[in-house]
C-alpha cells in the first residue's frame, strides 16, 4: 500500500484504510505486505513495548517538516483555495510512478513487480504489514504459535534447572577437586543469578538488530558448550567463572522469551501463555535439583555426570530450536524484507521503518542499562513491586540450601532430598492451574479498576507467603515429618508464582511504551537478590537456628506483602503524582 505522510506527527496504524481516490493510491492485497511511500529525513525512536514493539499495531511516527504529502490531501488543500499547482504537480509524480511499475514488470518480472505495485512518491518507499500476512507472527496459526512458545519455554525451564541442578552435585566436585572452601563452593550458585542480571540489559537491544531467533540460537549454543567445559574442569575457580558465563548466555531463556510471547499474541490472548512462561520458571528450579540427587548418589564423579547430563539433554533441544523457532520480531522480519527488496530490484528506496527509526547500537544499549536503573529508583510502583518480588526471589534461591540441611536433620540420602525438591514443581503446576481465576478477576473488574484489577491474586500471595515461611520454619525439627516442611515449601512457591506473574502483568499495564523497562528494572533487581541470598544461608541457618531464620524472611515478607494491598487502594494516585506515568496517561498510551 502507497501513501504519503503528512507534515504533522501522527499514529499510522499498520493495517491502513485505502484512500477513496484510486489515483492516489493503490493496494496489492496478493503481496502480503504494503509499501508506503515518503520522502523523509528523520524519524523518532520507538520504545519496545514489553518486547513487543515489533507487532504489526500503531507505530508513533514523527516524519519530518519534508514530507511530501499525499495527493488526496493536495487536492483537499486545492479546494481550500491552495494554488492548484501543487495538485498538478502530484499528478505528474503519479504518472511517473506508474511508468516506474510498469519498467519493474520489464525488469524484474511480474512477481516482483507486482510486490512493488502502487503510487511512488519522494525518495522512500516503506515496507509495511499488511492485513493477513502470513509471515506477520500475530497471523501465525495457532498450532505454529503454540509450538514455538512451547519449545522457547522449553529453554526457560533448562535454564532453570541449571540453577538448582549444580547444588547435590556440590559434595562430590569439593572431594574430586580437592577444595574444602564450602562457601567459595556455593558462590556457583550466585554467580549464574549474578549472570541472568545484567546481561539482558545489553542482549536486548541487540535483538532489534540482529532478531530474537539470532540471539537464542547463538546463545543457547554458548550456554550447551560451557557444559562442557564445567564438567572437564580442574579447579573450583574454573567452575566459578565458566558458571557465570552460562548464566550470562542462559540468561535469554528468562528475559526475552516474555518478548516473543507478546511478539506473538495479542495482550487478551497473552494469559496462558505467560502462565506457561512462569511455570516452566518455577518447575525447573525444583525438577534441576530433583534428577541431579539421584546422579550424585548413584554415579562416581557424580558433579561432572550432571553437567554432562545437561549438556546432552540441551544439545539435543538446541537441534530442535533450529527447526522449530522462527523469527518473531516485526521490526526485523520487515527489515529483512526490506533489504531483499532492495537486492532485487536494485531500488535503494524500499525500507523499513524501523531501519531509519533505529537508533545506534551503542544508543539503545546505553538506554537499555540506565533507564531501567533510574525507574527502579524514581518509580514508586517499580521499586515497591521489585522489591517484595526479589525477596521472594531470594528466598527461592535460599531453598536451594536451605532443603538440604533440613533433609539433613532426618538424615536423607541426595536422592532423597531430590525427591523434597519436587515440591516446588508441584507449587508450579498448582499456580498454573490458579492462573485462569486470576484472569477471570481480572477481565470482570478491569473496567472499574484498570492495571489494579491484576493485583486480586497478588494480595492472596502476599498473606501466603509469610504463611508458607512460618510453616517451613517451625516444622523444620528433625522430630516432626519431613511432610511439614514440604507443603510450607508448597505454600510459599505457589505465592512466588504468583507474584512472579503479576509483576509482569501489573508493570506492562501499568507503564504502557516503557513496560519493558520497567520489567528489566524488576528483572535485574530480582536476579541479584538471587545471587545474594546463596552466599549467607548457610551461615543464617546456623546462626539464628534453622526456626528463626526461615521466620525471618516470612517477617519480611509479610511487610512487604503489603505493596499489592497499597497499590490497590492508590495505585492511580501514586502513579499520577509519577511523572512518567502522568505524562503517559496524558498522550493516551495507558
Amino acid at each position: 500500500m502507497i501513501a504519503s505522510s503528512s507534515k504533522a506527527t501522527s499514529i499510522k496504524q499498520s493495517e491502513s484504510t485505502p484512500s477513496n481516490s484510486a489515483d492516489s493510491e493503490r493496494t496489492k492485497r496478493g503481496s502480503g505486505f504494503s509499501l508506503t511511500s515518503h520522502s523523509d529525513s528523520k524519524h523518532g525512536n520507538e520504545e519496545d513495548l514489553a518486547g513487543c514493539g515489533s507487532k504489526g499495531s500503531a507505530q508513533l511516527l514523527a516524519p519530518s517538516s519534508s514530507d511530501t504529502s499525499s495527493a488526496e490531501d493536495s487536492a483537499a488543500r486545492t479546494d481550500e483555495g491552495e494554488h492548484p499547482s501543487h495538485a498538478s504537480q502530484t499528478v505528474e509524480r503519479e504518472s511517473a510512478a506508474r511508468s516506474e511499475v510498469w519498467s519493474d514488470r520489464e525488469k524484474h518480472g511480474s512477481a516482483i513487480a507486482e510486490q512493488l505495485a502502487g503510487t511512488r512518491q519522494g525518495d522512500r518507499i516503506w515496507v509495511e504489514w499488511e492485513e493477513g500476512d502470513p509471515e506477520n507472527p500475530f497471523n501465525f496459526s495457532p498450532t505454529r504459535k503454540w509450538l514455538m512458545t512451547i519449545f522457547a519455554t522449553f529453554f526457560t525451564m533448562e535454564v532453570a534447572a541449571t540453577a538448582g541442578a549444580y547444588v547435590p552435585g556440590i559434595p562430590s566436585m569439593e572431594a574430586s577437586l580437592r577444595h574444602d572452601l564450602h562457601e567459595v563452593s556455593l558462590l556457583g550458585i550466585s554467580v549464574y543469578a549474578f549472570g541472568f542480571g545484567l546481561p539482558p540489559l545489553v542482549l536486548a537491544p541487540l535483538s532489534e538488530v540482529m532478531g530474537r531467533n539470532t540471539i537464542y540460537l547463538v546463545s543457547h549454543a554458548l550456554y550447551t558448550i560451557l557444559f562442557v567445559g564445567i564438567g572437564q574442569a580442574r579447579n573450583i575457580q574454573t567452575v566459578i567463572i565458566l558458571r557465570f558465563l552460562q548464566g550470562a548466555f542462559g540468561s535469554t531463556g528468562s528475559t526475552m522469551v516474555g518478548g516473543s510471547i507478546a511478539d506473538l499474541f495479542s495482550s487478551s490472548d497473552r494469559g496462558a501463555p505467560m502462565a506457561l512462561f512462569a511455570t516452566a520458571a518455577i518447575f525447573g528450579t525444583g525438577f534441576g535439583p530433583f534428577w541431579a540427587g539421584f546422579v550424585e548418589q548413584y554415579i562416581a564423579d557424580g558433579w561432572r555426570w550432571i553437567q554432562h547430563i545437561q549438556a546432552i539433554y540441551t544439545g539435543a533441544f538446541l537441534i530442535i530450536f533450529t527447526v522449530v523457532l522462527k523469527e518473531t520480531r516485526g521490526s526485523v522480519i520487515l527489515a529483512r524484507r526490506a533489504s531483499r527488496l532492495r537486492k532485487q530490484t536494485g531500488d535503494g528506496r524500499y525500507m523499513a521503518k524501523s531501519e531509519l527509526e533505529r537508533a545506534s547500537v551503542v544508543t539503545l544499549i546505553k538506554g537499555s542499562l540506565t533507564r531501567p536503573m533510574i525507574m527502579l529508583f524514581t518509580e514508586p510502583v517499580v521499586t515497591a513491586f521489585s522489591l517484595w518480588i526479589s525477596l521472594q526471589w531470594g528466598m527461592m534461591y535460599a531453598l536451594l540450601e536451605s532443603i538440604g540441611l533440613v533433609s539433613a536433620l532426618h538424615d536423607y540420602t541426595p536422592s532423597q532430598t531430590g525427591l523434597v525438591f519436587l515440591a516446588i514443581c508441584v507449587a508450579a503446576l498448582i499456580g498454573n492451574l490458579l492462573n485462569p481465576l486470576s484472569e477471570r478477576a481480572y477481565a470482570r473488574n478491569y473496567p472499574k479498576r484498570g492495571a489494579e484489577a491484576r493485583l486480586y491474586a497478588a494480595m492472596f500471595a502476599g498473606l501466603m507467603f509469610p504463611a508458607g515461611c512460618a510453616i517451613y520454619a517451625w516444622t523444620s525439627y528433625s522430630d516432626v515429618s519431613m511432610a511439614g516442611p514440604i507443603i510450607g515449601i508448597v505454600v510459599l512457591m505457589v505465592a512466588v508464582y504468583i507474584v512472579y506473574l503479576a509483576a509482569f502483568s501489573y508493570l506492562a499495564d501499568s507503564y504502557g511504551p516503557y513496560a519493558s523497562s520497567a520489567l528489566a528494572a524488576q528483572s535485574f533487581s530480582r536476579n541479584m537478590f538471587g545471587a545474594a541470598f546463596p552466599l549467607f544461608t548457610t551461615q543464617m541457618y546456623k546462626n539464628l537456628g534453622y526456626q528463626w531464620a526461615s521466620m525471618l524472611a516470612g517477617l519480611i515478607g509479610l511487610v512487604l506483602g503489603c505493596a499489592p494491598f497499597l497499590l490497590f487502594r492508590w495505585g492511580p494516585q501514586i502513579r499520577a503524582k509519577s511523572r512518567l506515568s502522568s505524562e503517559l496517561e496524558r498522550l493516551g498510551l495507558l
